[in-house]
């Protein structure tokens, strides 16, 4: 009887171990594989290229960073974002967006709102709190205390920053020759508030500024851009619409159905963004709203996000993107065009954050004035984020 005691424990410290072992290499290499950036020879930049990239404000409208359990305060090998990266890439201000909700068999052509969830199994795989594994909304809540407790514990590195006086003062800082970065919180879909609006006030009290309505398909606020039909917004999406208004709070459309755009452009008059896309006339793909919608965005004062990835660009080199912008300059004007990444939302890129003097040599390249990239890199984020956010 002893020995088949000994061996049944045994057995159990293998499983305990082998547990251990999966909880901690699986969740890294997922992330690895999930967000790869393509093998290049060290990109060369110019003089004035580096000059310039160095002098100016630079902001990113999306990266899913929180989504993954690396640590944002340490330089990672694999990944797209982490401080000492965005520190490397002079960024000045990165959104933070959480990611709570993606269905199985993701694609850009439609997904069933109850697909069987790919985050429920992430948040067990990475051993997030047992309250994320049924909790949409305490998924929200569980990255925004993960950037809180990163910022607490670097404060000369990273500021979470919810008003334009707490932005200005890390503006201000960087003018001094610190390399504080700027974070802001935002949501991919706004199904964190699980149909009930008292929770935007919640998660605008952990930080949240940046709202998007919806994700990978139809919500509760309305249809998706990747849903069932072009589906608008809800009475429900309407009302949040008008909170959002109200508040010190940026609306975004990216993912949302062509409808749910039009439905918002008709309720609302304030800076409408599109964080993380491409042009439709540039790159002719069901992720990139038709050029007269962005144009009507962009008529709001808001701002298109360009990302870095080939489905929204069809050229996810340097180069490409670059021309990905000139295209957007040409089609909804200078002030417009912003930088959106996507870095960290499973997309492959070939170049990460610490290598942003790439896209600021490929826009010299491309000949975009000097206005023009200071405007595109973070001149025209900086507007809307004055524009909207609390004093």
């Amino acid at each position: 009887m002893k020995w088949i005691k000994r061996g049944l424990f045994g057995l159990l410290g293998l499983c305990a171990l082998g547990l251990i072992g999966f909880w901690s290499f699986a969740p890294r290499i997922v992330d690895a594989g999930e967000n790869p950036v393509k093998p290049h020879a060290p990109y060369v930049i110019s003089d004035a290229a580096e000059a310039l990239h160095r002098d100016l404000i630079i902001g990113d409208w999306h990266a899913d960073s929180l989504l993954w359990n690396r640590s944002l305060l340490k330089r990672h090998d694999y990944g797209h974002v982490d401080v000492p990266r965005l520190q490397e890439g002079n960024v000045a201000i990165q959104v933070f967006t959480a990611v709570t909700k993606s269905p199985a068999g993701l694609n850009y052509e439609e997904n069933a709102a109850d697909a069987r969830d790919n985050i429920t199994l992430l948040a067990f795989g990475q051993l997030w709190p047992l309250r994320t594994w049924t909790s949409i909304f305490e998924r929200a809540h569980y990255q925004a205390e993960r950037l809180h407790e990163y910022a607490a514990q670097a404060p000369h590195d990273l500021q979470v920053v919810t008003t334009i006086s707490e932005l200005d003062a890390v503006l201000d800082a960087r003018s001094n020759g610190d390399d504080t970065v700027a974070a802001l919180l935002g949501i991919e879909g706004a199904h964190p508030l699980e149909g009930d609006i008292k929770n935007l006030d919640r998660l605008e009290a952990v930080g949240y500024r940046i709202i998007g309505l919806q994700h990978f398909f139809d919500n509760e606020l309305g249809g998706s851009l990747h849903g069932i039909g072009n589906k608008g917004l809800t009475d429900f999406g309407r009302d949040v619409v008008g909170e959002v208004a109200k508040r010190g709070m940026v609306l975004d459309l990216a993912h949302s159905s062509q409808q749910v755009a039009w439905d918002v452009l008709d309720i609302t008059d304030m800076p409408i963004i599109v964080s993380h896309t491409g042009l439709h006339s540039h790159c002719g793909t069901k992720r990139n709203f038709p050029d007269p919608l962005m144009q009507k965005i962009a008529a709001t004062g808001g701002v298109i996000g360009m990302g870095y990835w080939a489905d929204v660009t069809c050229d996810d080199s340097p180069a490409g993107v670059a021309k990905a912008i000139k295209a957007a300059i040409a089609a909804v004007g200078e002030d417009a065009v912003s930088l959106g990444s996507d870095y960290d939302g499973t997309v492959t890129t070939s170049f990460d954050t610490s290598e942003l003097a790439v896209l600021t040599q490929a826009m010299m390249d491309a000949g975009i004035s000097e206005t023009q990239i200071r405007k595109v890199s973070g001149g025209n984020m900086l507007r809307v984020l004055r524009a909207r956010l609390d004093p």
